[in-house]
């Protein structure tokens, strides 16, 4: 079990078993055992690739997930949303993919297990990556490479200009 802490100081446990499998499926229509498969007939990527790339996707499995304790708490879905806001979502989203992954090992599933850790593992890489490029940015340079900025070359306005 994983927990993570909302902004508003709210402890949720994350608890994956076959139950909240099939609450997730019933109440977003995301099937977490399916993770590898596509997600929708016709498509290529993964279902695991679809949670990754859309957060609103990836807060209505975690709602799903820890549904009887928000009603326990009286929390809507859309109090929760409010309350995953930086360090929060990402303690969610840390403890989602954790707990699946050890899920997934307890059902001697390893392929979805690895495919996690690796999910996990490249994108930390690209982040890594992404804030190198933005770090590496020479802010200077490029505002010199685009004229400066200047408005010189652009025509004289109509009051400025003589004999008109």
């Amino acid at each position: 079990m994983r927990t993570f802490t909302d902004s508003a100081g709210r402890m949720w446990q994350l608890a994956i078993t076959v139950d909240a499998v099939r609450r997730v499926r019933d109440l977003v229509g995301v099937n977490l055992a399916r993770l590898i498969e596509p997600r929708e007939p016709g498509r290529d990527l993964p279902l695991m690739t679809d949670l990754e790339d859309d957060l609103l996707l990836l807060v209505d499995v975690i709602y799903a997930l820890v549904k009887p304790q928000a009603d326990a708490q009286g929390v809507s879905d859309a109090d929760f949303g409010r309350a995953l806001g930086g360090e929060a979502i990402a303690g969610a989203h840390e403890a989602f993919w954790r707990e699946l992954a050890d899920f997934f090992r307890s059902l001697k599933r390893q392929a979805p297990a690895r495919a996690i850790e690796k999910q996990l593992a490249l994108v930390e890489a690209a982040m890594a990556a992404a804030e190198r490029k933005i770090e590496a940015l020479d802010v200077e340079r490029i505002v010199e490479q685009t004229d400066g900025g200047s408005s010189s070359s652009a025509p004289a306005s109509r009051a400025s200009t003589p004999g008109r």
